[in-house]
């Protein structure tokens, strides 16, 4: 879903009129205006204002962190890695079928797509099934992991660690000075396993989605 990324600090006339904005544009394309809260980027206030017009506070995510040298990640036994420049067919299905929830296929291949910087899709393989993926950019010295999925199936067998592994070395063919990923505070399961990779928390957002009824209102104003 597409989210409002706000920055810097206003005044409240300016917030109100900036938030309209943002309901005008999401209403206009047909979607709920949702809002990505960042302490210490967004205006102050931010949080209150959208708390006061309805929007529901959800979402609790956790930015973090670890430094190339200090990655553990062994790989899994019995599990076969791969990396690829571009996102495969069967990479893709694999993270579809544990993130698409009913997105458009062709939108999120489009989004892939866009991405220009050096990439590199990581597949774990069981016999001849891709079973966990994830995929890394790197950037000014840093790698972004992102996309991590694991089919149920494979869950508890080390195949998320693969992952990491095999991104991490790629990171450090990129000369990266570390990695950093985003994952859902109430994911337990993902928390455990970046946590015992090295990865710490830097920062927590959340987000705040409008009301349905509150774009239609935009709408008629």
């Amino acid at each position: 879903m597409a989210t409002v990324l706000p920055h810097g600090d206003v005044d409240r006339a300016e917030l109100d009129r900036r938030i309209a904005i943002a309901e005008r544009f999401y209403a206009e394309s047909g979607s709920v205006t949702r809002f990505q809260i960042c302490p210490g980027a967004c205006p102050a206030d931010l949080d209150d204002v959208l708390a006061e017009r309805g929007y529901r506070w959800g979402h609790p995510m956790s930015l973090q962190a670890a430094c190339i040298d200090e990655i553990r990640a062994p790989a899994p036994v019995g599990l076969r890695l791969e990396l690829d420049p571009a996102p495969t067919t069967a990479w893709f299905d694999a993270w579809y079928a544990v993130h698409g929830h009913g997105s458009d296929p062709d939108d999120e291949r489009a989004m892939l797509g866009r991405v220009t910087q050096p990439s590199a899709y990581a597949s774990v393989i069981d016999g001849d099934r891709i079973v966990a993926v994830g995929r890394a950019t790197a950037d000014a010295g840093w790698v972004g992991v992102f996309g991590m999925a694991t089919l149920a199936e494979a869950r508890g067998r080390g195949a998320g660690r693969g992952v990491l592994a095999a991104l991490a070395g790629w990171a450090r063919s990129q000369a990266a000075d570390g990695l950093y990923l985003q994952v859902e505070r109430d994911n337990a399961a993902a928390r455990r396993l970046y946590e015992r990779a090295g990865f710490t928390e830097l920062s927590g957002y959340h987000y705040r989605t409008a009301p349905v009824s509150g774009s239609a209102r935009t709408m008629r104003e």
